[in-house]
C-alpha cells in the first residue's frame, strides 16, 4: 500500500505576499521619481513643458514595466516548508529586488 505524506507548503503564500509588495513598491517609487523630476525635465527641454511632461510620463511607464518585469523574472521560490523559511525567502527576494531595481 502506498502512503502519501502531506506537508504544508508556503510557496503560494510567498507569491501572494511578494507580488503586491513589489508592485506597490515599484509604483510608489515611479510616482516619487515622476513628481520630483518635473523641474529637471523642463530644464532639459528648455522650458517646453508639454514635451518635458510627455517624456517624463514615458519614463514613468518604462520604469514600471521594466521593474515589474524584473520582479516577475526573479519570482521563483523553492519548497518553503516553514514560516521561518517563508520570512527569510521573502526578505531575500524583496530586499534583492529593492536593492537591484529601485
Amino acid at each position: 500500500m502506498i502512503t502519501t505524506v502531506l506537508t504544508t507548503n508556503y510557496n503560494f503564500s510567498a507569491y501572494m505576499i511578494y507580488l503586491p509588495i513589489v508592485i506597490s513598491l515599484t509604483v510608489l517609487v515611479s510616482l516619487f521619481l515622476f513628481k520630483n523630476s518635473k523641474t529637471f525635465m523642463i530644464d532639459i527641454f528648455h522650458q517646453k513643458k508639454d514635451i518635458a511632461m510627455a517624456t517624463n510620463s514615458l519614463f514613468k511607464i518604462g520604469f514600471c514595466l521594466l521593474n515589474i518585469g524584473f520582479a516577475l523574472c526573479i519570482i521563483e521560490f523553492f519548497q518553503i516548508e516553514t514560516v521561518e523559511r517563508l520570512v527569510v525567502a521573502l526578505s531575500k527576494k524583496i530586499g534583492g529586488f529593492s536593492f537591484i531595481s529601485d
